[in-house]
């Protein structure tokens, strides 16, 4: 079920000047990753809509202080990043509609969506549209998310993609707008 240029808009109004460029990506990267009824795209686009800023931004925002927590530390082995203070807080920093952060996510994810590391080489692929859509609906489908938005379970959902409820309130309202548009709820 893909959508339409005015149902992305509707649900995502402060993307609506770069909507035209993301439509194609987003309903192919559904289409691909079975993103494919009402609920589960009302819960997918709030999600994505939420990580983005409404598609405004494709990589994670933050100082290089900040982002250093990647760098070294218990974070970043959780995330395989080397132990050395290297710069791989910086360079497997979150990317994509929903971030895809840290070495061992962006070589899992490279092989799913390229079959080989090239993301290890080339993190940046994650912020081009099309990749930044099929990372993030590779990351929901590997997740099990379709069947939690089947079952409504949007605040596991976020747990999941966010590891908290950062920005509950606001993913509520776009779940709800999203719904509107998409379930007629």
């Amino acid at each position: 079920m893909p959508i339409t240029l005015a149902q992305l808009v509707h649900v995502m109004p402060a993307a609506r000047l770069v909507a035209g460029v993301f439509l194609p990506a987003i309903n192919a990267a559904m289409e691909r990753y079975a993103i494919d009824t009402p609920q589960r795209i009302a819960a997918f686009l709030a999600q994505i809509a939420h990580e983005s800023g409404e598609l405004q931004y494709l990589r994670e925002l933050g100082s290089h202080q900040y982002l250093s927590k990647y760098d070294t530390g218990t974070l970043a082995a959780r995330l395989g990043n080397t132990p050395e203070a290297d710069g791989d807080g910086q360079k497997y920093r979150g990317r994509g509609l929903i971030q895809v952060t840290g070495r061992r996510n962006y070589m899992t994810c490279s092989r799913a969506l390229f079959g080989d590391d090239r993301l290890l080489a080339q993190p940046e692929l994650l912020e081009q549209p099309r990749w930044a859509c099929e990372s993030a609906a590779w990351y929901w489908a590997s997740n099990g998310l379709n069947a939690l938005a089947d079952k409504d379970q949007f605040t596991t959902i976020t747990r999941r993609i966010n590891g908290g409820l950062n920005g509950l309130e606001q993913r509520m309202q776009l779940w709800a707008r999203a719904k509107a548009v998409l379930c007629g709820s």
